[in-house]
């Protein structure tokens, strides 16, 4: 819908009287909305203000916790702008305790504070809280390609229940139920973690589902990621060869007694209806063998076996801290496709990673097999072949009942194309239905521009981060890799973190960063780790000091990086080592993968390959890591260890320059990766940078306005360039259309997610090296940070704004674009930026949350036309080609002459 200038600013004042009047909203415990399950002995609070005024700043706070009707703690009235982990500070909280805890807040503005309210339930806080032991089936086809079992119990229940909390969770995956009841909503749990080292379990209220009388709790455990397979070279059984459960039900009665309901010898266990599930390969069922009822109380499991103790510890589990994966959209197929060979196929349209449930009546004994692909051939032939050995496979065995609804349980795929082999008479889309899954991340923020292309790139860009964060960042969902490489999330965390609350998304998979770090410092290049012992690589093993700092500096959370410091100084201990003379050149690189490659013997004057240097990578990522290290350390006030690293941060610099620079400011390397890289992390002497930026400008041009980066140079390059000056270049290359760009995939071959390579499918549409082209590949996508920080223009500042207390709004133009809008969910509240440009006038909308400011730079020299509803702005501020004021909290609608 298109808006004349005067209605846009019209609707933007209508919307600005809409705002309430003071109130408190978003009440989190460790960052979490009204968890069940906390840990910590000293949980954190926070809360959000929100006001129809402007520059409303929180003057004081008062916190209080309550059991009941019991006031446990109880901060009085604190005069403090703070909103954010407040750590609780009364006396020690119980196991399993329901807590309230109210927040009344003062503020510059409203006559009154504001009150709200909200609970958290602890987990066990101590380790000797566990009375379960762990146990497994028993039952000897129980393997990695066999069987999956299913437990149970029946217990009384002789009085009424006050409360019932479970906690569980297993080595392998486990679907859990009361009374026949789910236990949850969560999916593929307790997800991925170094099974050996860590290990999460789940909290559940499940007070509704216990009824007095005779109860069942019936539990399946499959491989996955424990057992199955994993990686390209067959290793099976890599944590264990035997899944376990751990189960324990709380009851409190009425009258304030307990009782336990735990996994132990009782326990019995039979084969399931799932003859095999696995993540590679897919589910098999066999719906003849259901047991039904098989979770309810009046079940005959007399011919079940006992189950087996089994003999894992206790003492290194930890209540789930990340949210955990659930189902969220479904599509139904868009067409129903006949290849040439004569298959079926469903297009869903969209590229998603999870199931496909359906809905059918058939014949007993009648096979139904899906097919699971993420591409069709020129042909229309399913491409199988990027799956390389992972078969991505559901059947199904049905059993003659009627209107039976089937889905897997312990397996996941990647795809928009199913084909389907079984079904008799013609095929009913309506019947099917692909269910999405990945971790339960708050969407955060929004992008939105004039260009219908780069809308596409956007939604890319978040459906390929929903497909692939699904409890650990992997690098792609639907070959035999699936696996957290840390390159793919290093280079991707900041976008990542504005598309998505990821938070303690990360907070978990980084301790799992730390438990798999090798006792030199090194980190492994994916976590958890399966891939063996390495040394560290640049661009990949970084991601332990990038990842942490991204997400403080975001996040605002200090905790993050107090956590990870033990294991980030370890890192960089580790690269000194390998460092001579201060230059990292040296061991085993990725280098810029998957940067632009050509046969160079064919290659047109200036089309050649685009190949960097490895070690010039490493040293500029050496110092990139420095350079974090002493934010970090002076953030957490270890003044030494600045000073230390400060020092050997010139030094590395110095290397750089000795080693791979002439005296002019050529690099070795004539790459745009060298340059980008050289020039993000400050590598050249300030009076060489911008023959620097000179020589990557034409670089730019010998390819026709097209990237030749890889993973580690694309992050940077449309950064570099406006940071320099050359936004316009910036433009050219985000709106290239053609091989190699970002926009080529959707014009060419109407991409939905984000590639693995330029060119996964080539302009003749024939395929890339089928032994690594993924569809689904966030990598490349993290050039939607610029996008959000340039073309919305929504930042923070580092030092003293970290999670936004202190924002930039600093939009540059371009492009041809003639509006852009962008909105964030800051940890304070929503930020936003929304311009137009009509004629020579532009009309900047800004929002700015409660209890922060921004400074807001206008993309305009002509300092007099700067308008606030009509009406001149004054102490307006020069900063070379920008002119900025800093605003307190509120809604502001601006205009001014940009021509």
């Amino acid at each position: 819908m298109k808006y004349s200038l005067p209605t846009f600013l019209f609707a933007s004042m209508l919307s600005f009287s809409s705002w309430a009047q003071l109130s408190v909203q978003n009440l989190t415990v460790e960052n979490l909305s009204i968890p069940i399950g906390i840990d910590k002995a000293q949980p954190r609070f926070s809360w959000q203000l929100k006001s129809d005024k402007k520059n409303v700043k929180q003057t004081a706070y008062e916190i209080s916790v309550r059991s009941g009707k019991k006031l446990v703690w109880s901060t009085g009235k604190i005069s403090s702008e703070n909103s954010l982990r407040i750590p609780y500070g009364g006396a020690n909280l119980a196991s399993d305790s329901k807590y309230t805890w109210q927040v009344k807040v003062w503020d510059n503005q409203a006559k009154a504070p504001a009150l709200a309210t909200a609970n958290f339930q602890t987990a066990l806080l101590r380790h000797d809280e566990w009375k379960a032991q762990w146990i497994n089936s028993g039952i000897e086809g129980d393997s990695v390609n066999g069987i999956v079992p299913h437990l149970r119990k029946t217990f009384e229940v002789k009085k009424p229940i006050s409360s019932a909390t479970v906690f569980v969770t297993s080595r392998g995956l486990y679907e859990a139920s009361l009374n026949g009841k789910r236990v949850g909503d969560a999916f593929l749990t307790p997800g991925w973690t170094s099974y050996n080292k860590h290990l999460q379990y789940q909290t559940y209220d499940v007070t509704k589902q216990l009824s007095t009388g005779k109860n069942a709790v019936g539990v399946t455990l499959g491989s996955g990621w424990y057992r199955t397979k994993l990686a390209w070279e067959n290793h099976k059984n890599l944590y264990g060869k035997e899944t376990a459960l751990l189960f324990q039900l709380h009851i409190t009665y009425a009258d304030g007694s307990e009782d336990w309901i735990v996994s132990d010898n009782s326990w019995k266990s039979t084969p399931s209806h799932i003859l095999f599930s696995e993540i590679y390969d897919g589910e098999r069922q066999d719906l003849r063998k259901e047991s039904k009822g098989w979770d309810l109380a009046n079940f005959d499991d007399s011919k079940w076996q006992n189950v087996k103790i089994a003999s894992f510890a206790t003492d290194y589990l930890n209540a789930s801290v990340n949210e955990p994966i659930k189902k969220h959209e479904t599509f139904k197929p868009i067409k129903v496709l006949t290849s040439p060979k004569g298959e079926t196929i469903l297009d869903f349209g969209q590229n998603v990673v999870g199931w496909v449930k359906f809905n059918i009546s058939g014949k007993a004994g009648q096979m139904i097999k899906l097919y699971h692909v993420e591409m069709l051939d020129k042909h229309g032939v399913p491409y199988f072949e990027n799956l390389r050995s992972a078969k991505a496979q559901a059947h199904y065995v049905l059993s003659g009942e009627p209107n039976q609804t089937i889905e897997p349980h312990f397996t996941f795929f990647g795809f928009r194309y199913v084909k389907v082999e079984g079904l008799e008479g013609k095929i009913n889309p309506e019947d099917f239905t692909a269910v999405t899954l990945y971790s339960d991340m708050k969407p955060l923020g929004s992008f939105e521009c004039s260009n219908p292309m780069v809308n596409q790139l956007q939604k890319n860009i978040q459906w390929g981060q929903k497909g692939n964060f699904l409890d650990v960042p992997t690098d792609c969902p639907q070959r035999d890799e699936r696996l957290g490489w840390t390159g793919d999330a290093e280079v991707f965390s900041r976008t990542a973190a504005y598309n998505f609350n990821v938070n303690q998304f990360f907070a978990k998979w980084l301790k799992d960063v730390s438990a798999d770090q090798e006792p030199d410092g090194a980190i492994p290049f994916v976590i958890p780790n399966v891939l063996g012992k390495v040394t560290g690589a640049a661009g990949w093993s970084d991601a332990g000091i990038i990842i942490p700092y991204n997400m403080y500096v975001v996040y605002g959370d200090k905790q993050i990086l107090q956590d990870q410091y033990a294991s980030m100084k370890a890192y960089l201990t580790h690269v000194r080592g390998l460092a001579k003379n201060d230059l990292w050149n040296m061991g085993f690189q990725f280098a810029d993968w998957l940067s632009y490659r050509v046969d160079d013997s064919k290659s047109t004057i200036g089309q050649k390959s685009a190949v960097t240097d490895v070690y010039l990578v490493a040293q500029c990522f050496y110092a990139y890591n420095i350079e974090l290290m002493i934010k970090v350390a002076k953030v957490l006030q270890k003044n030494e260890e600045v000073a230390d690293y400060e020092a050997l941060l010139q030094r590395v610099k110095k290397a750089f320059q000795q080693e791979f620079m002439t005296a002019s400011g050529r690099l070795i390397s004539e790459t745009q990766t060298a340059y980008i890289l050289a020039l993000q992390f400050d590598m050249l002497p300030e009076s060489l940078r911008q023959n620097a930026v000179n020589r990557l400008v034409e670089n730019i041009k010998s390819y026709d306005y097209h990237l030749t980066t890889g993973f580690l140079g694309t992050p940077f390059l449309n950064p570099v360039l406006t940071r320099y000056g050359q936004n316009d270049v910036a433009y050219k290359l985000l709106l290239q259309d053609t091989y190699p760009s970002w926009l080529y995939p959707i014009k060419s071959h109407g991409a939905t997610t984000i590639w693995e390579r330029w060119d996964s499918m080539k302009p003749d549409s024939t395929f890339q090296d089928p032994g690594m082209t993924s569809f689904n590949h966030y990598a490349y996508g993290a050039v939607g940070d610029w996008m959000y920080r340039t073309i919305a223009g929504i930042d923070t500042k580092e030092a003293d704004g970290a999670g936004y207390k202190a924002s930039i709004i600093k939009p540059e133009l371009g492009g041809g674009l003639t509006f852009a809008k962008g909105s964030y969910l800051t940890p304070y509240g929503k930020i936003a930026s929304n311009w137009k440009i009509e004629g020579d006038i532009l009309a900047l909308e800004v929002e700015v949350p409660a209890n922060t400011e921004s400074t807001v730079y206008f993309p305009t020299s002509d300092i007099s036309s700067i308008k606030s509803n009509g009406v001149a702005l004054t102490d307006l501020k020069q900063e070379g080609k920008w002119i900025s004021k800093t605003f307190g909290s509120g809604k502001y609608a601006f205009t001014m002459k940009i021509k």
